[in-house]
């Protein structure tokens, strides 16, 4: 059961207190706290985990402070759309907004090379007004010889470029909770010039300490990406487990399936997804096309598979994309083959804009009809 509280809630006052004594006294019961700051007020949560199917909705509604009562009957408790549920389906971060209605492009380095290469790169992007970007510092290989990211020496650089070109968030994954540490000291060092998007890989989607440390910290949201081998149930149950110890600012991830059935793409597309996902849950939808396509192939009408997939993801309605761009993808430390060209983001991104237009022309096109064929 989720209780909703009225807009502003204050948590030191009177009435709050009240309410909270009330729930903890409740048997078989344990309530946690969830704030989101938003733009123009502050909302607060609580959920309540454990024996709740006794409880009266009318007599939680009638509590101090309880602006709506929410009773929770799917599996993904804090994340998932429940029944006759109105709530918010995004949240804001360093001047940012993500959710289920907007797109945000993450077009960038799927490897930190050199400060070269990044500051190319940044520049590329605040050239099209672009304020969000990838920069993987910590890379973990199939191979142990493989090369695994610069790491924390790397991260000073990438921030103070970020914010010298006005980079607002970068997605960078983490493998290990040291990393959450060592980016957030690398911010504060540098002046906090940007903002972080903490990336959990789907080599770690089951990783459930490191799913449970992340999501223990709320001052970075979270792109949990699918896990590569395992069904889409225990994914999204992979993302309970950051909003179940606190962090319910995520965003999912669909990376492609580890299958044959997917060649001669890297992975099986699993883009056809988008709207399952944001139909069981409220997180907003990434996709990335790079890592399900991984390579330059072209159509016979001259598009490249990974521009095709990505207008397949974006009609559906997804609400992120995570790309790779390089500014000399045969140098590339990872991944070269599959990076797209700089020369290539304004086509890129103008393509993106015609997919998104094309989507938002379906939803208006499906409004009138149900307006004009009500149930």
């Amino acid at each position: 059961m989720i209780l909703i509280l009225a807009p502003d809630t204050d948590p030191k006052g009177a009435a709050f207190k009240q309410l909270m004594d009330y729930v903890e006294r409740l048997p078989k019961v344990r309530a946690r706290v969830h704030v989101e700051q938003g733009t123009q007020h502050t909302l607060t949560e609580i959920y309540l985990i454990g024996d709740t199917a006794s409880l009266n909705l009318a007599d939680m509604q009638g509590l101090p402070c309880v602006d709506r009562v929410v009773r929770v009957s799917e599996e993904y408790r804090i994340l998932g759309r429940h029944k006759d549920d109105q709530r918010p389906t995004g949240f804001d971060y360093n001047g940012v907004h993500f959710g289920q209605d907007n797109l945000n492009v993450f077009a960038g380095l799927c490897a930190v090379d050199n400060p070269e290469h990044v500051e190319q790169m940044m520049r590329a992007l605040q050239a099209e007004g672009q304020v969000c970007t990838r920069m993987g510092a910590y890379k973990p290989r199939t191979s142990p010889y493989a090369f695994q990211g610069h790491g924390k020496a790397c991260l000073p650089y990438v921030f103070e470029l970020a914010g010298k070109y006005g980079i607002k968030v970068i997605a960078m994954e983490v493998t290990h909770e040291s990393h959450v540490e060592e980016i957030r000291e690398a911010l504060r060092q540098t002046g906090n010039p940007t903002g972080v998007m903490l990336q959990i890989g789907t080599r770690n989607t089951q990783n459930f300490e490191l799913l449970k440390i992340v999501g223990r910290q709320q001052e970075f949201p979270v792109l949990l990406k699918r896990g590569f081998g395992i069904t889409l149930e225990e994914s999204l149950n992979a993302a309970e487990y950051l909003a179940s110890e606190g962090n319910a600012r995520v965003i999912f991830g669909l990376r492609g399936m580890k299958s044959n059935m997917g060649d001669p793409h890297r992975n099986f597309v699993d883009f056809a997804q988008v709207p399952v996902v944001r139909r069981l849950t409220r997180m907003p939808v990434c996709i990335d096309p790079s890592h399900s396509v991984g390579s330059r192939d072209r159509a016979p009408d001259g598009i490249l598979d990974v521009m095709h997939v990505v207008a397949q993801g974006v009609i559906a309605g997804a609400n992120m994309i995570l790309v790779d761009f390089h500014p000399n993808p045969a140098k590339a430390l990872v991944d070269g083959p599959q990076a797209l060209l700089l020369e290539e983001l304004p086509y890129f991104l103008e393509d993106v804009r015609i997919a998104r237009e094309a989507y938002e022309q379906r939803v208006a096109l499906t409004r009138r009809f149900r307006v004009e064929h009500p149930d």
